[in-house]
């Protein structure tokens, strides 16, 4: 005899079917293919910076130009995070996920064959577009489908791919150096990202639609469909699964009608933009140019040569990223145990800490050249600490404190916010060092990293041990640390 299907009743409500779900591998499948996009965003941060002294001697650009053309793909992420970021709300995460990166393609063919400065730059502002859009999306995605129980691990997880994208910039770089040593091998640099953004928008064809997005614009039954395809029992779209009628605007309304910042909503948004905003503009303008720094710190020399000093360089900021990837596997074992906050607000502290040892190093008798051991501890602490603390929780906290009907628009504000001051960082980083010395900028750094610090602890909401609808409800209560 044929079983009965399961009654309404025997259904379990699809919010805590979602949240309380064992990680299956149909979540992790989901999960790679949400972070691979991250990857792409760490390849092109890192690439960009081996390519700058190449570019600088082939088509004679000088300082602010540099700054121009590594600052295009950061404004232009800017752009998609903030503006477009909110369109996943009104049309659904899948639809943008599935072909934003088509963007990336087109605009990575477009630099590589740039021919002056102007078509650099222009090409680069809207290939940026496409990563920033990719932001807001996959992080709203994977935080929609996670299990509370690691749904922090997860989310760092999928963005700790950032820094193997970073390796794989390190390894491009070495390999097209090394093979085409010409002033031109940028180009081969810059186009090479369309390789695996091809393979990325193969694999993401067969991705579903957020179950919690379906369910709160009236998908009911499709909802109901991919949940259980996920969580592998029958349940029920629940009424606190959908939206409660209200006059919240939808999508990119929530920006231009800033929804953002009312009063639920605003300490929130605070929280998530402010200290990303702050973060980035030190990490985008110290790691950006990493091998222009170590270059200019401790290698070259009167003998050197244009393409040896970037090869060296390269070398060199490649066995410092792998503190990047320490630090990734450090938060992803500790999120859960110590939470959100904690870990960015000790992230915060030792940045200072490793960027005031650059800062010491660059300051003392015989400069960075005489202290060789201070320059590589000073950035192997930033590095470590930078992916243990803020690199790693300021993704993954937009996507778990705001409402999923502006989930997206949360996310893609902070990102956005947070690549104005990567754009901020690039962008007057060269210029700055070449009015004031070393161990200026790099103290001023520091000091923003302390400033990053007070904001986390005075509007700090903690996510761990929360179900998703528990930590983004719209009330103000229940957020006070729960951390086991």
């Amino acid at each position: 005899m044929a079983k009965s299907p399961a009654t309404t009743k025997s259904r379990i409500p699809m919010g805590d079917a979602l949240d309380n779900a064992k990680m299956s591998k149909l979540h992790m499948t989901f999960w790679f293919l949400g972070g691979l996009g991250i990857m792409l965003d760490g390849f092109d941060f890192f690439i960009i910076g081996v390519a700058n002294p190449l570019i600088k001697e082939d088509l004679g650009a000088n300082d602010w130009q540099i700054g121009l053309i590594s600052t295009a793909a950061i404004v232009g992420a800017f752009v998609g995070a903030t503006f477009l970021g909110p369109l996943g709300d009104k049309l659904g995460r899948q639809r943008i996920f599935r072909y934003d990166l088509l963007m990336f393609v087109v605009f990575s063919i477009a630099c590589m064959f740039a021919w002056d400065i102007p078509s650099l730059i222009i090409s680069r502002f809207l290939l940026g577009i496409a990563i920033g859009l990719d932001y807001p999306i996959a992080a709203a995605f994977l935080a929609e489908i996670l299990p509370k129980k690691n749904r922090g691990r997860w989310l760092v997880s999928a963005f700790s791919l950032q820094a193997v994208g970073m390796l794989l910039g390190a390894v491009i770089g070495l390999l097209i150096l090394l093979a085409f040593p010409s002033e031109t091998s940028w180009r081969w640099m810059l186009g090479f990202g369309i390789v695996p953004a091809l393979v990325i928008i193969f694999l993401r064809r067969k991705v579903p639609e957020s179950p919690r997005w379906l369910a709160e614009n009236g998908h009911e039954s499709e909802a109901a469909a991919v949940t259980e395809r996920l969580t592998g029992v029958p349940v029920v779209v629940s009424k606190k699964d959908k939206r409660e009628p209200d006059h919240s605007p939808e999508g990119i309304k929530a920006l231009i009608q800033p929804a953002l910042f009312r009063r639920d909503l605003r300490r929130r948004t605070i929280f998530t933009a402010v200290p990303w905003f702050l973060m980035d503009i030190a990490t985008y303008g110290v790691g950006i140019f990493t091998p222009t720094l170590l270059a200019a710190m401790i290698i070259t020399g009167p003998d050197s040569s244009g393409i040896a000093d970037d090869i060296a360089a390269t070398e060199a900021t490649a066995a410092l990223d792998i503190f990047l990837v320490l630090g990734f596997i450090a938060a992803i074992f500790l999120i859960e145990k110590l939470g959100r906050v904690r870990l960015q607000l000790g992230g915060f502290v030792f940045m200072a800490v490793g960027l005031a040892i650059l800062a010491l190093a660059s300051a003392l008798s015989g400069g960075p050249s005489d202290h060789l051991v201070l320059v590589f501890a000073g950035f192997g602490i930033f590095n470590f600490f930078m992916n243990a603390g803020p690199n790693a929780t300021t993704y993954a906290l937009p996507a778990e404190v705001f409402p999923a009907d502006v989930r997206a628009a949360g996310h893609g504000f902070a990102a956005g916010m947070a690549k104005l001051g990567a754009a901020i960082g690039v962008f007057l980083f060269p210029i700055v060092l070449g009015i004031v010395d070393q161990w200026v900028l790099l103290a001023g750094l520091a000091a923003i990293c302390i400033l990053g610090f007070v904001v986390t602890l005075v509007y700090q909401i903690e996510p761990a041990g929360k179900s998703l609808d528990e930590v983004s409800g719209r009330k103000a209560g229940g957020l006070a640390a729960r951390v086991d």
